[in-house]
């Protein structure tokens, strides 16, 4: 009885003691998706952080700077500890490091390199909370599949003409020349893709900077390269292209002139593709198995089309693909566009002008769309679309239309090249 009595006691004590304790802190109930929500209003502390530093309001600076870490980032802590502790670590330092930098009266570079540099982890950080879903996988997988395809499909058409119309013309003693070109453009785009890494690494600027710049060199190669593409879809066109090239080397009886045919044919297209997957694998962080499966499935669609046109000798429908390719390209150069603009934002080169009532959406999705709720990112956007649609409107429908009143009907020229030849 004695016992009992003693037990009962105890229990009531450690009820009573427990009630005593404060609750337990909303934080550590903390969900993934508040957690996401959190991230943004941290980036929102940041961007008034740096602001505020830079008018030279230090004291205002250090307040919003501790309240985006207390206020907000704590709120992060909970859910990502769990995943990667190391990093909550690490960002719990940036922290410290930026309030005793303003504390310090540190210069405003060093503390705006510091802000950039935590805008970079919270990105990290959001890639850590959000799930990869399936759509975000199937368009980078889509966009990587479509940029090795496309360079690789006109890289294999220009090679089949080249040489369906050097057999054709029984000038087979030029096809050699031709062949080392191109075994040299091969060489070429794997020594590019190599240096383009290393001088991206070694430059002077910040991993934002550099994407940003990336991108928009990649934007204005796509966008030559759509409008290149309209005025070349039919495969007459394509033909006239190539035998003027072919002609003029021919006719030189350079053994080097016929060698840069076959190199500068392949290298362009080898160029390219090492810069536009240098922009894909700079955006698709997190996805970067996506982009390896589209490479790959991209050069095994390849090796199917070279067969069929160098074995078989069968024409493919070239003006229903590159209708295709042409409009997939643009999308392409739009998602780069604002992927390009948000990385020179993250890099404070480019002001933010968040647009808090739109839509966000998850961050695998905004890096393969480019879609980021910013004034400038989507004002970019909107203005390279509407050249698109404007061009495409001139290309498609202005243009046909003038040609066809301009030009009298005249019988069509026969053209021995016009079939492929098995090479």
């Amino acid at each position: 009885m004695r016992r009992l009595l003693v037990a009962v006691v105890g229990v009531m004590a450690g009820a009573a003691f427990l009630a005593a304790l404060p609750s337990t802190p909303a934080s550590a109930a903390t969900s993934r998706d508040d957690a996401i929500a959190e991230v943004q209003n941290v980036r929102v502390s940041i961007d008034l952080t740096l602001s505020l530093i830079k008018q030279g309001r230090s004291a205002e600076a250090f307040t919003a700077a501790a309240n985006g870490y207390l206020n907000h980032f704590e709120l992060v802590e909970v859910p990502l500890r769990i995943i990667d502790n190391d990093l909550t670590i690490e960002t719990e330092g940036r922290f410290a490091d930026i309030r005793q930098l303003i504390r310090n009266h540190a210069p405003v570079d060093r503390i705006r390199d510091e802000l950039i540099g935590l805008r970079g982890a919270l990105d990290t950080i959001e890639r850590k909370l959000t799930a990869t879903g399936a759509a975000a996988p199937a368009l980078i997988f889509g966009q990587s599949f479509l940029i090795i395809f496309r360079e690789g499909f006109e890289v294999v058409l220009l090679v089949s003409i080249l040489l369906g119309y050097l057999e054709a013309a029984r000038s087979t003693a030029f096809i050699r020349p031709i062949l080392i070109g191109i075994g040299a453009a091969f060489v070429a785009t794997i020594l590019t893709v190599v240096v383009m890494r290393l001088v991206f690494e070694s430059l002077p600027f910040s991993i934002e900077v550099l994407e940003g710049i990336t991108a928009m060199i990649a934007v204005v190669m796509l966008f030559y390269v759509s409008f290149w593409l309209v005025a070349r879809m039919e495969h007459k066109r394509w033909m006239e292209f190539v035998r003027a090239r072919l002609w003029s080397a021919v006719s030189l009886g350079s053994t080097f002139s016929l060698i840069m045919v076959g190199f500068t044919a392949v290298y362009r297209e080898g160029f390219e593709t090492a810069l536009f997957y240098q922009a894909l694998w700079s955006f698709g962080a997190g996805l970067g198995k996506w982009v390896l499966a589209g490479l790959v499935t991209g050069l095994v669609a390849l090796t199917g089309v070279a067969l069929v046109m160098f074995r078989l000798g069968r024409r493919v429908p070239i003006k229903q693909f590159m209708t295709i390719a042409v409009a997939c390209v643009m999308l392409t150069s739009v998602t780069f566009l604002g992927n390009a603009v948000h990385a020179l934002q993250a890099g404070d080169l480019i002001r933010y002008h968040r647009l808090d009532n739109w839509p966000r959406i998850p961050i695998f999705l905004s890096q393969v769309t480019g879609y980021w709720p910013t004034l400038q990112s989507v004002l970019a956007q909107i203005g390279l679309l509407v050249i698109y649609m404007l061009g495409a409107l001139y290309a498609f429908v202005v243009r046909p239309r003038r040609h066809h009143s301009d030009t009298p009907a005249t019988p069509s020229e026969p053209s021995t090249s016009s079939t492929l030849v098995n090479a």
